[in-house]
């Protein structure tokens, strides 16, 4: 499947900025999953380019001149292959099994992995794992912050992707699966739904299994993978800091769809 994204975030501040550093993980990269037919990244400025601990392609975009408003876009095409339902990866899955502060279980978190799977550890253990995590954890924007952690949102029984995605890391590694977090986008005909997404990866069977909790998809036919990392921090798009500036407001705006829909709309334009 050909999805494409265009992917516009702008940051205004009612002050002027003396410098700013934003880490970008807006580039996606080929894998035996997708396949990338396009990409452009639009900056106000070059940024170094080089890769990550965790393999992801990371933009280090420098404003060092003062400045009231940064504008990044990310767009392109990327093929998907439906049938992938796995990733190989040649490193140690190892240091996945290590909780952050936004992924640590408490006791709640671990009694109920435990229910959820009992003596089994396999896909389809994760899976009865996730549709229970889902019934628990209602999907309502704005219940939880970019903070919360996975204790927090599951003892709220709400949260968003990101919630989700940190509670189900948490519950599998405490059983000793490695566990990995996944930003990107999805294309979905929900309009409810936003594009921008997160999702969670487990180490089963020397291969990675994707595991969509907000969603209850177990198949990454409609996901477009930008980064992994432990949690939110290692994978997020788009992560910043600045000095001054004041108050910022953050504006972000994603479409996400099929290839031939989009060139249709734009030969209408």
């Amino acid at each position: 499947m050909k999805i494409s994204v265009s992917h516009d975030t702008a940051y205004y501040y009612e002050d002027k900025v003396r410098a700013s550093i934003q880490y970008l993980r807006l580039t996606p990269q080929e894998s035996p999953r997708q396949r990338v037919l396009s990409w452009t990244l639009d900056l106000p400025r070059p940024a170094r380019v080089q890769t990550d601990p965790f393999g992801n392609l990371l933009h280090v975009l420098t404003l060092d001149e003062p400045h009231d408003t940064i504008r990044i876009h990310a767009r392109g095409q990327v093929d998907i292959d439906e049938a992938c339902e796995a990733e190989r990866y040649a490193y140690s899955p190892l240091p996945f099994l290590r909780a952050t502060r936004l992924t640590q279980p408490d006791q709640a978190l671990c009694q109920f992995a435990l229910r959820s799977v009992g003596e089994h550890r396999d896909r389809a253990a994760l899976t009865t794992l996730m549709q229970a995590l889902r019934e628990h954890m209602a999907y309502i924007p704005g219940a939880t912050h970019v903070a919360s952690t996975a204790a927090e949102a599951f003892a709220g029984y709400a949260g968003v992707c990101q919630d989700h995605t940190h509670a189900f890391l948490a519950c599998i590694r405490s059983l000793d699966i490695p566990g990995r977090y996944v930003s990107g986008y999805l294309f979905t005909e929900d309009c409810t739904h936003l594009a921008s997404h997160a999702w969670a990866e487990a180490w089963l069977n020397g291969a990675w299994y994707s595991f969509d909790v907000t969603n209850r998809l177990t198949r990454p036919e409609r996901h477009l993978k930008l980064a992994v990392g432990m949690d939110y921090l290692d994978a997020c798009p788009v992560r910043g800091m600045r000095r001054g500036g004041g108050y910022e407001k953050m504006h972000a705006h994603v479409i996400v769809s099929p290839q031939e829909i989009q060139i249709a709309q734009q030969q209408q334009q």
